[in-house]
């Protein structure tokens, strides 16, 4: 048994799988997390890019247990428990000698029922990995505080935070709630959070499969590219609109063997009534694109979506 922070038991034991072996998949088509999630759901752990302790990784536990504690009600078993959280129930304000606020700070929590249910099993590992980052809290905030690159990072987080949160109004509608897929995704969840070994697919993602390829052969249409992966960050912009086919002056760099090192081109938005234009630069690591930097944050790596790369990989983007 796991003893939550709330004071009742959350059973640790697996989450019962209908289905199993590698005849079932997962459709992550268009999701911000699909890479993600599908090593998840393949068990292929050594291939995630973030471990439990990562504040990324509880955020997308997090959103997940809301997001099918919401949307998949019926398939919540009997023992369901109910997901809590913390608010503030009592501040503390400074204000200087004129009586302008200069500080605000919570001295007093209360832990509240938020009416959203989820398995005892996933919630029982999501305070597992909850209370692991809770320890961490202090060398987490000195991290980021000391961390150079904190504003481009912290617009990052939200970008992050926006595609999360269109990834759940998706994944149910991809993959049925109670669908043999979602089984294996949240028991590897399960053993993700708990570090404990997957449930293993013999069958490499696709995903996986892109980064080894070493990138197509041939003519690219890069302008092509640069736009759908620049359209596709846009999608979690906060105020800018990207500018469809607005991509122009591309230039590429190539290594010895003539396979794409780099790409830097313009491109145009919208944002505040105004029509402006913008520069990204995009490094490639084994011929696939890595890093995407836009002008802005020079020094923040945007992470491409995985399944543009897999086109350009299986060299959909060949002239």
């Amino acid at each position: 048994m796991f003893l939550s922070s709330f004071d009742y038991a959350v059973e640790q034991h697996p989450i019962s799988i209908k289905k199993s072996g590698d005849s079932i998949e997962l459709n992550t088509e268009g999701l911000y997390y699909a890479e993600f999630f599908d090593y998840v759901f393949r068990g292929h752990f050594e291939n995630i890019e973030m471990t439990r302790e990562d504040m990324e990784f509880l955020s997308i536990f997090n959103q997940y247990l809301r997001a099918f504690g919401k949307q998949c009600p019926q398939a919540l078993p009997y023992d369901k428990v109910e997901i809590m959280e913390d608010i503030c129930v009592k501040e503390r304000v400074k204000t200087d000698v004129f009586g302008v606020e200069t500080d605000r700070i919570c001295v007093q929590w209360e832990t509240v029922g938020t009416g959203i249910y989820a398995r005892p099993q996933l919630y029982g590992a999501y305070l597992t990995v909850r209370d692991i980052q809770n320890r961490d809290a202090l060398k987490t905030t000195i991290e980021i505080m000391t961390d150079p690159n904190a504003m481009g990072n912290t617009v990052d987080m939200a970008h992050k935070a926006k595609g999360l949160a269109t990834d759940m109004t998706m994944i149910f509608n991809l993959n049925p709630c109670s669908s043999p897929s979602i089984e294996r995704l949240e028991e590897n969840l399960r053993l993700f959070a708990l570090d404990r070994p997957a449930i293993r697919m013999k069958e490499r993602s696709k995903y996986e499969k892109m980064k080894n390829s070493g990138g197509p052969s041939g003519d690219q249409d890069f302008e092509r590219l640069i736009d759908d992966l620049v359209d596709d960050q846009a999608k979690t912009w906060a105020f800018n609109r990207y500018v469809p086919n607005s991509v122009s002056g591309v230039k590429k760099y190539t290594n010895a063997t003539g396979r794409p090192t780099e790409l830097v081109a313009n491109y145009r938005y919208n944002g505040f009534k105004t029509n402006s234009p913008g520069t990204v630069r995009i490094t490639f690591e084994k011929g696939i694109p890595k890093c995407i930097y836009f002008s802005d944050f020079p020094n923040n790596c945007k992470t491409p979506n995985a399944s543009i790369l897999a086109s350009y990989a299986k060299g959909e983007y060949s002239r």
